[in-house]
């Protein structure tokens, strides 16, 4: 008997334990479940206040021409071939085989994100290269020098967004520009170059845009009467620009319109006050659509006096009365680029073409015909430009041979700055190779 009273109390022990731990665990549960104190929670690392980036890339460019050019940069970039110059012999001095390494295109910029200022997020651009603003000994010789490309602040409300200080030029489309391996960028059928500008786009819609631009001219100015930027210092109306924009999922199409009025002189040759202006308008129009496997790109622009955006034109120049007045020179141009969207290799194709349509008023003589593609008495009419390219890729490194046939044809200049007799044909064939390594 006792054995099984010691049992019994034993269990009696155990079952009186097991009920009272099990309270307490109970207890412990509601406390922590329904305390006044929260579980802290693991919070998101807060966000940067301020963000700086470096980028740019080195690149070097191997260049072999078999006719010499109007070339910028020690034949870095080529706009079209030189007309026929004959020698004493009769021989043409212009058709000679030339060659050269470079890497004043390598580049350089930073980019800054900042506090939201007014609601709108705050970004900036800092850009520039080694290329340089000159290569003549009168205005000193700066190759290898840096060179402002972009510096400029944005502003971003979602909607609505403001830009200020020098980019792009409006007509420059950075979703859609040439491809070509060449550093000339398409130019000469595409519009090149940067202008200090105010510009204000609005979103529409998810897809569709307009955009404002007012800007003064700054790179690549003019040829003409006074100093270089005189013309647009003393306009007191900015160039504008509208611009609406279409842009999907794999289409881009934009539309867009020019107006811009120089005034190149204050002051006459005679001593005169002088207000002519050279007022011009023109139109573009792009294209593009991209899948994973192709990019297909078009561009096309009509105007006066486009001179500025490294293409074929400028003005006339009519003097009455001691006073020079101005009628702007026709361009009209055209390009289609087709490439491989490849990860490691990708071919390309471009073709472009652009047409010297003259002025729709004389100028008083030769000498007042001030524009790209005159040369003494001899103008150029037409360029055309056909290239072929492939990319070798291999993370950041990017290897590049190009093969490049630019054709031009020249001719005696009339007083409307037209070809109009004595027609020569003229091309230069360039190889190229170019290596570049971004960062």
């Amino acid at each position: 008997m006792a054995p099984l009273i010691e049992t019994n109390f034993i269990t009696k022990i155990f079952r009186i334990m097991k009920k009272r731990y099990l309270i307490l665990l109970v207890g412990m549960i509601s406390i922590k479940g329904f305390s006044q104190t929260p579980v802290p929670a693991v919070s998101a690392a807060p966000e940067k206040e301020w963000d700086v980036n470096l980028y740019g890339f080195l690149r070097t460019d191997y260049i072999f021409d078999t006719r010499k050019s109007l070339s910028i940069r020690e034949d870095q970039l080529n706009l079209y071939p030189l007309d026929v110059a004959p020698d004493a012999n009769g021989k043409d001095v212009n058709a000679v085989n030339q060659s050269n390494f470079l890497s004043i295109t390598s580049r350089m910029g930073v980019k800054v994100k900042g506090p939201n200022v007014w609601g709108a997020k705050m970004s900036a651009s800092l850009e520039g290269d080694f290329f340089g603003n000159s290569e003549s000994a009168a205005s000193g010789n700066s190759i290898g020098l840096f060179r402002l490309r972009h510096a400029y602040i944005n502003m971003d409300w979602s909607k609505t967004t403001l830009t200020m200080g020098q980019t792009w030029y409006p007509t420059f489309i950075p979703e859609c520009f040439p491809g070509v391996t060449d550093f000339n960028t398409g130019i000469m059928f595409n519009p090149f170059g940067w202008a200090t500008q105010v510009k204000l786009k609005q979103n529409f819609t998810k897809e569709f845009s307009g955009a404002l631009t007012a800007y003064k001219e700054r790179e690549f100015a003019a040829p003409g009467p006074g100093t270089q930027n005189s013309a647009s210092i003393n306009s007191v109306l900015p160039s504008l620009n509208l611009l609406f924009q279409y842009k999907g999922k794999s289409i881009l199409l934009g539309l867009g319109g020019e107006y811009k009025s120089m005034q190149p002189l204050t002051v006459s040759a005679t001593n005169l006050i002088t207000s002519e202006k050279v007022n011009s308008s023109s139109v573009f129009g792009f294209a593009k659509y991209a899948n994973d496997a192709i990019t297909v790109k078009a561009y096309g622009i009509s105007g006066g006096n486009l001179n500025n955006l490294v293409m074929l034109g400028g003005f006339t120049g009519t003097t009455v009365n001691g006073i020079q007045s101005y009628d702007p020179t026709k361009t009209t141009s055209f390009w289609v680029d087709i490439a491989s969207n490849g990860k490691a290799i990708a071919p390309g194709l471009f073709f472009g073409t652009t047409k010297n349509d003259g002025a729709s008023t004389a100028a008083s003589t030769l000498t007042s015909i001030y524009m790209r593609g005159l040369s003494g008495s001899r103008v150029v009419d037409n360029v055309w430009r056909a290239s072929a390219r492939v990319d070798f890729k291999k993370n950041k490194l990017k290897i590049s041979p190009e093969l490049e046939y630019t054709a031009a044809t020249w001719g005696d200049a009339d007083l409307y700055a037209k070809a109009t007799t004595n027609k020569t044909d003229v091309a230069n064939f360039r190889a190229m190779v170019s290596c570049v390594y971004s960062f």
